[in-house]
């Protein structure tokens, strides 16, 4: 791997430290990131992906695919907060380290491209029911807010604080009640689960939990990495996944299987609520949106050395304007994000802790790593060809493998 000259440690010109480590000066408290992180996950599509599992499997089976999906899930996510904390890196400058100054654009790539996609979903998740619902025509629903999310991601990580005071009450307020109706309505939770179980395997179940936010698990260094130290970082991160996704998944699973739909938007228009869930599940996905396309404008800003604010525009106009399609297509696209997201973050783990003088400050950047770039791609390829087992799984043991491979022969050589 060919060497060069010391990462540039220059002063930031944005307050969100695209192209730098974040200062302790910036540093932020447990409550403001708790709130980050938990709005991270409070998103209608886990509320989605909530119905299916309620539409497909048993009370027991749902039980244990939100136990099994969820300890994976907020385990690997709390490492990344661990790492993300302790460096002051986004996730595209740890990429930097772990895949090369040129490799890291595969990885900035594939985290680009899937968190706009994440965010475009989101965008006509609520205005393609929201413009049936008020009559009007769907893509100018979706352009505007678009538009209007873009606007407040491009403000930085303040507007992703604020956004989420707001949503992360209103949601837990409105998911509760619609919970507890169905739950009341339908004689118990046992009885309306076990009206649809048996179209998934519990296998398929787990892979549901930990592909639905795999991809946003991945970009947790881009925001935990403004926490005071890493206790914070790991704790708020841990709860936010486990406890705050798992509380999507009931909200979704339980009127799901109460209704036989699986849309969330769909569950609580047949609940008569459609008038709060138009205005609370337009405020979740915001926050959820907001930090998907921080992460686009991030991972853009990491190839052009674009600064993230002007990035972040650019990645809002692309995901607008694929919005509809990926709508539509939102089961194919969790595949994509199971098979190619987990590789990046196995990958970026074991490198620090295996390398860890790589990231500090006085790292000498080189080109490309070969054996970690292959990593994502084979696993990548694997988990999309293997027919058993969990996707995301299969992809990280297949890059770690591929880590490992090139740590040894580097050491020999």
């Amino acid at each position: 791997m060919e060497k060069s000259v010391k990462q540039n440690t220059s002063a930031p010109v944005d307050a969100d430290y695209s192209l730098e480590a974040v200062p302790d000066s910036a540093r932020k408290g447990f409550w403001q990131m708790f709130f980050v992180m938990l709005g991270f996950t409070f998103f209608s599509a886990s509320m989605s992906v909530g119905a299916k599992l309620g539409n497909g499997l048993d009370l027991s089976g749902f039980v244990w695919a939100c136990l099994i999906g969820g300890i994976i899930l907020s385990a690997y996510c709390g490492v990344l907060a661990f790492i993300g904390s302790k460096t002051g890196l986004n996730m595209d400058l740890l990429c930097r380290r772990t895949f090369g100054s040129k490799g890291s654009y595969l990885s900035s790539a594939i985290l680009g491209f899937t968190q706009i996609g994440w965010f475009g979903v989101g965008v006509a998740m609520f205005s393609i029911p929201a413009a049936e619902l008020m009559g009007m025509n769907e893509w100018t629903l979706t352009i505007i807010a678009g538009l209007l999310m873009t606007a407040t991601a491009a403000t930085g990580m303040k507007a992703l604080e604020i956004v989420s005071y707001i949503s992360v009450p209103l949601i837990i307020i409105l998911g509760v009640y619609s919970m507890v109706t169905a739950a009341a309505e339908g004689g118990g939770l046992a009885y309306i689960f076990a009206q649809s179980a048996g179209q998934i395997t519990l296998f398929t179940g787990i892979g549901y939990v930990i592909g639905s936010f795999i991809s946003g698990g991945t970009a947790t260094p881009n925001f935990i990495r403004f926490a005071k130290n890493s206790s914070i970082a790991v704790w708020t991160t841990v709860i936010a996944f486990f406890l705050g996704n798992t509380l999507m998944f009931c909200f979704g699973a339980v009127g799901g299987a109460y209704t036989g739909k699986d849309d969330i938007f769909y569950v609580m228009i047949a609940q008569g609520l459609a008038i709060p869930a138009l205005i609370v599940l337009g405020a979740n996905i915001w926050t959820t949106n907001n930090n998907a396309l921080y992460t686009g404008g991030l991972a853009i800003s990491n190839i052009s050395k674009v600064r993230m604010k002007w990035t972040t525009w650019i990645s809002g106009i692309i995901g607008t304007a694929l919005a509809i399609w990926l709508y539509y297509n939102f089961v194919s696209w969790l595949s994509i994000l199971n098979c190619a997201l987990p590789p990046i973050g196995i990958i970026v783990i074991l490198d620090y802790f295996f390398n860890h003088k790589k990231f500090g400050s006085d790292f000498n950047e080189y080109t490309i790593n070969w054996f970690n770039i292959a990593g994502i791609i084979v696993g990548a390829a694997c988990a999309n060809l293997l027919q058993w087992g969990i996707a995301a799984i299969n992809a990280m043991v297949v890059a770690a493998a591929f880590f490992f491979i090139g740590e040894m022969l580097g050491k020999n050589k």
